[in-house]
């Protein structure tokens, strides 16, 4: 039997953005695991890295697993660079590596808070917007490549799986709004979820991807 425990953001705590009646992804979880499997949400919506850790103490006896959302209030906190005047193309590129080496401390510190429990942990991707105007969606995934950069890394140099959410969220239908997923993205994001917990072997600590459950 096993217990996934969601951790991070609203892309987890995701309640207050579906339909009425609609499930959030942890109860979405619950109905795509095995008989006998249990999900808890310890996930916050609003979250950054830094809150992470102390959504440890949340976590109740008999978890199995660790699954973390994290990142994309990180670069929400600091949207302020994109429309920061810079002289060259390469001072605009050191402002954005300022900004991705914080985030690169503030990841790492967080997963060593998360690997200390001892338990198979996997870590997703911060998915693609969905604004509305073509040139802020444009330059928001550019930046939020940076972000993603340090998250891929981080998995593949510890032998974590990953959940590439630009993958699995990968239609407009799968946002409830520009930045929070739908009940069909949440859907999909649970099933993502439920493949990788059920079929991944954490004993080989070999990476891997996961897009679709």
């Amino acid at each position: 039997m096993g217990h996934v425990i969601l951790l991070g953001d609203s892309v987890f705590d995701n309640s207050a953005y579906v339909g009425r009646g609609e499930p959030d992804v942890v109860r979405q979880l619950r109905g795509r695991l095995p008989a006998g499997w249990g999900a808890t949400l310890a996930a916050v919506d609003g979250a950054v890295t830094g809150s992470v850790p102390r959504q440890l103490e949340r976590i109740p006896p008999g978890a199995t697993h660790l699954v973390v959302s994290v990142g994309g209030n990180d670069a929400l906190r600091r949207q302020d660079v994109l429309g920061a005047p810079a002289r060259s193309v390469s001072e605009a590129l050191l402002a954005l590596a300022e900004v991705r080496d914080g985030f690169a401390r503030a990841y790492r510190a967080m997963l060593e808070a998360l690997l200390a429990r001892g338990l198979p942990t996997a870590i997703c991707t911060i998915y693609d917007p969905r604004f509305p105007d073509p040139a802020r969606q444009r330059v928001a995934v550019a930046a939020l490549a940076l972000f993603n950069d340090i998250i891929a890394r981080e998995a593949f140099a510890r032998g974590l799986p990953l959940v590439d959410l630009r993958l699995v969220c990968s239609e407009d239908a799968d946002y409830a709004n520009p930045i929070e997923p739908s009940a069909r993205g949440g859907a999909k994001i649970a099933g993502a979820i439920a493949g990788l917990v059920t079929g991944h072997d954490f004993a080989r600590r070999r990476s891997g991807v996961f897009a679709q459950g």
